[in-house]
């Protein structure tokens, strides 16, 4: 049996609307559709350039502000708040002074480029806007957001107040007729007809951002929505009158503000506390300008009015102060412009102690200032926290205005300002901007603490182009050098610096040798009054260097002369450091840097006591122009490298004659060790035109005299090199500093007591191997070092110094063979073995000494940044003599055990 056909029902066809330029949204089902429709005319305004923005901001600012009075009346009209005068206050500053604010202000596209310093940053809008707006400040509220996201090149789809709709919307409309005419698309700005939960809820979860002015119920929600939103909430302004303030400008600023629109903005003072000794004369100046003191039960009865079940009564908002008094059936004078109840609870129990919106005001006596701010304070909690709070004072009360600043927890404090035209900003401060949606932090549980202006509705691209930063190259303000230059030198000690008291630091082997007499004759001789430290121990220590800085503040010199190899120099200069800021840790010394211009600890300036005087005895640390000084903690084992160019000596003088009787040992080690400064500032990822040069000087200096020196100890020509090799080595490292190399060389001095120059030799080629990989595990960060390249620096090193081949591969090889053959000649022994070190010992310390070693100073300009199980690694073939094979990453071994 076949059915009967399927009958269907008359359509009836909506009436058509006409919703002109405008998205309309007349039911919570089509607001989706709605949405998808602005997005496409904001995608279409995203594509619009600051000079078409800028004419469409000003025809809209224009055109809501010659309608703010028609806007005003309907405002009042339709909420039955505040006063229409006041109203159209608020509608003209929503319109002026927030075009005037952002008239030149750019928001589209480049907004700010810096070519020296590659950063350009790019505007670009949000997309859609959802916009609360409080029955409060509906239509300047309604045109502050439409301007400032018509500024931005966002859409916007308002979500009025259901007691505010017609006034809120027609405000709106007049903006949007004025943009589209202007050239804007249609469809940019919109509107909920009929506001409901159910839509205001949908529009914060699908808009882009939500700009959410309203009760703390409804910023909530804003927050809660998923969507990024930046909310206002609830002010409870406690304002403070000192008794140093001006009470005339005092009461009259609060009577200004709390009348204004009947005390809608929420800026606006709630209570004012004031301090004993003036509390009489500003209650008789209240009186004077319209305020009536309420009496007994009366205080009750408009309290309990105006604050029902602890909220705000919302049909007392904004009224005027005699509709308040019949209501809560009190009577008073017709002239009454606000009620006072005089109170003294500052607990959420008393409903004068709350937001009342409205042209009521508490007002408590402080008995100092310290009680006034424990009340203000707790005021705030009730219900004001991060929005505003105000502070009458003669500002010469310094101390004062800092303390109540330090006290509250608003974002706005505002100084000697009626409170709700200063909040907005840019009437009484012109720094504050001008704003009708106030952020209060997150004290008040916003995002924002400011005034919300065009910025915060900006995504900002920052285009970073890569920049090599600025290097530099520092030495001593004076180095002297060549054979027999020390007398000389000495002189300007007196003749131009005036020095009178002279503080040597030596060694004890080099003070009983009767080194420090061919000083001490100079200084004689010039009248300059001398004493001496010699207990410095070849591996300078931490506490040697503790107990001469107590003979050096006792003795007070205005210069510090430190002879000797690297161990004197370095205890020398953090002697220098204690005797100038003996205020300063030692730890906080010591902590690494990344680059020395931005480390968190900043040296203080030194020389102020005394300058130093730095005189090598022996051609390899450096130190002498140098801002390193290399010491060991005694009591932990650990070799701190310090590093800062406050360390930079005054003068330095590198006379050969100092040098002649170095032992072959300490020759070979010295000069080892100019070698590895030379090799690792070349290879430096800091490395530049300026230090490359002295360094490929330096090294080619090694392999030319380094030899003779070791073999013909008094060769005056070759020590007179060496020591130029030295000197010219450690200007290299002192401004491209170091690598692993040094590093590594640092622990095996602290841990196993190899000698510091033959610690840098039997790992040198080893580490220059590991450096020279073409694919290496990492690479060190630094802005002007772009892809490995240390076989290649290495290469044109080893060319220099006279070693050929085909190609980049056979001179690295040949050049590491040359180093080999060096370090054989000069007696460098194979492996760290070789010195004596305990293997159970060696493998004991040695992940404890891999991670020291990646955590030493030397180790960021590395061109290869190392991973602790490649140190451990190196460390390892060190150790054993294992030959020296690929130090390519391998993609495994090494990440696995790291």
């Amino acid at each position: 049996m076949s059915e009967a056909p399927e009958t269907k029902a008359p359509q009836v066809e909506e009436p058509t609307r006409d919703d002109g330029a405008a998205i309309i949204v007349h039911s919570d089902e089509e607001l989706t559709e709605k949405l998808a429709q602005m997005r496409e005319a904001q995608k279409k305004f995203a594509t619009y350039t600051q000079e078409q923005v800028d004419k469409i901001f000003k025809a809209a600012a224009l055109a809501a502000n010659k309608e703010r009075i028609p806007l005003a009346q309907l405002a009042y009209e339709e909420t039955g708040y505040g006063v229409v005068e006041d109203k159209v206050i608020k509608n003209h500053f929503a319109a002026e002074f927030v075009y005037n604010k952002y008239r030149d202000t750019k928001t589209c596209g480049v907004i700010e480029e810096d070519k020296a310093y590659g950063m350009t940053k790019i505007a670009e809008p949000l997309g859609v806007v959802a916009a609360v707006i409080p029955t409060t400040n509906p239509t300047s509220t309604a045109i502050f957001k439409t301007l400032l996201c018509l500024k931005t090149r966002n859409a916007i789809m308002i979500s009025p107040h259901p007691r505010a709709k017609k006034c809120t919307t027609e405000a709106a409309r007049v903006v949007l007729e004025a943009a589209v005419e202007a050239g804007a698309p249609a469809g940019i700005v919109g509107w909920i007809e009929k506001p409901s939960l159910v839509a205001t809820n949908t529009l914060m979860s699908e808009a882009d951002i939500i700009l959410a002015t309203g009760g703390p119920g409804m910023v909530n929600a804003a927050y809660s929505s998923g969507t990024p939103a930046l909310g206002v909430g609830p002010g409870n302004n406690p304002a403070i009158i000192d008794d140093s303030a001006d009470v005339v400008n005092s009461v009259n600023s609060i009577m200004q503000s709390k009348t204004f629109d009947n005390g809608m903005i929420c800026a606006t003072e709630q209570n004012v506390i004031v301090l004993d000794g003036v509390y009489d004369a500003v209650k008789a100046e209240f009186q004077k300008r319209g305020a009536f003191f309420l009496q007994g039960d009366d205080i009750d009865k408009v309290g309990n009015t105006v604050i029902v079940n602890g909220a705000v009564n919302a049909k007392m908002v904004g009224q005027p102060a005699t509709k308040i008094a019949e209501t809560a059936g009190v009577e008073v004078p017709a002239w009454t412009k606000v009620l006072i109840g005089e109170t003294e609870s500052v607990e959420p129990s008393n409903p004068w102690a709350h937001e009342k919106l409205t042209t009521i005001l508490g007002m408590y006596r402080a008995s100092d200032f310290d009680d006034a701010l424990a009340k203000a304070s707790r005021l705030v909690a009730d219900g004001g926290y991060g929005h505003t709070s105000s502070l009458f004072i003669d500002t010469r009360e310094t101390e004062k205005v800092q303390k109540h600043a330090h006290a509250m927890k608003t974002c706005r404090i505002l100084i000697n300002t009626p409170a709700a035209q200063g909040g907005i900003g840019d009437i009484y401060n012109f720094q504050l901007t001008p704003s009708l949606t106030l952020g209060c932090g997150s004290w008040g549980g916003n995002s924002f603490s400011g005034n919300v202006d065009v910025h915060q509705l900006l995504n900002i691209k920052s285009v970073a182009e890569r920049r090599e930063n600025m290097l530099w190259f520092r030495t001593p303000e004076k180095v002297y050098f060549k054979k027999g230059c020390m007398p000389v030198a000495l002189r300007e000690l007196k003749e131009v610096y005036g020095c009178k008291r002279a503080f040597i630091v030596t060694d004890s082997f080099l003070y009983k040798s009767g080194f420090t007499k061919k000083i001490e004759e100079p200084l004689d001789k010039m009248g300059i009054v001398h004493s001496s430290f010699w207990s410095i121990s070849p591996d300078p220590k931490l506490q040697d260097a503790q107990k001469g800085v107590e003979l050096l503040r006792a003795f007070e010199p205005d210069v510090i002369i430190a002879i000797g190899g690297g161990s004197a120099m370095d205890a020398g200069k953090i002697m220098w450091t204690m005797y100038e800021h003996p205020e300063e840790k030692f730890d906080d010394m010591a902590v690494d840097f990344m680059d020395i211009r931005k480390r968190v600890y900043r040296f203080k300036k030194m020389g102020e006591k005394a300058k130093f005087v730095a005189i090598p005895t022996s051609s390899g640390t450096g130190s002498e122009v140098t801002p390193f000084a290399i010491i060991t903690d005694a009591e932990t084992g650990i070799k701190w490298p310090i590093t800062d160019y406050e360390l930079m000596p005054t003068m330095s003088i590198v006379d050969t004659d100092n040098m002649m009787t170095q032992p072959k040992g300490l020759t070979s080690a010295s000069g080892i060790d100019v070698l590895t400064h030379a090799m690792e500032a070349y290879v430096s990822i800091m490395a530049s035109d300026y230090t490359d040069a002295i360094a490929l000087k330096a090294a080619k200096l090694v392999f030319d005299y380094l030899p003779t020196a070791y073999s013909e100890p008094t060769n005056v020509e070759a020590r007179d090199h060496m020591a130029n090799a030295s000197c010219l080595a450690g200007m290299a490292f002192a401004n491209a500093f170091l690598g692993v190399n040094h590093s590594m060389a640092h622990k095996l001095g602290a841990y196993h007591h190899i000698p510091h120059g033959w610690a840098n030799a039997v790992i040198l080629t080893r580490v220059a191997r590991y450096n020279a990989a073409e694919r290496p595990t990492r690479m060190g960060t630094f802005s002007q070092y772009q892809y490995p390249q240390a076989k290649k620096r290495y290469a044109e090193m080893g060319r220099f110094c006279g070693f050929t081949g085909k190609d980049d591969d056979e001179v690295f090889e040949n050049f590491m063979q040359g180093i080999e053959d060096l370090k054989e000649y000069i007696g460098v022994k194979k492996t760290i073995a070789d010195y004596g070190v305990d293997e159970k010992y060696f493998l004991d310390t040695l992940d404890e000494m891999s991670l020291n070693a990646f955590n030493d100073q030397c180790t960021g300009a590395n061109p290869r940044y190392p991973l602790v199980a490649e140190i451990k690694s190196l460390y390892l073939d060190a150790y054993y003599g294992r030959p020296a094979t690929s130090y390519e990453d391998k993609g495994l071994t090494i990440r696995d055990s790291e």
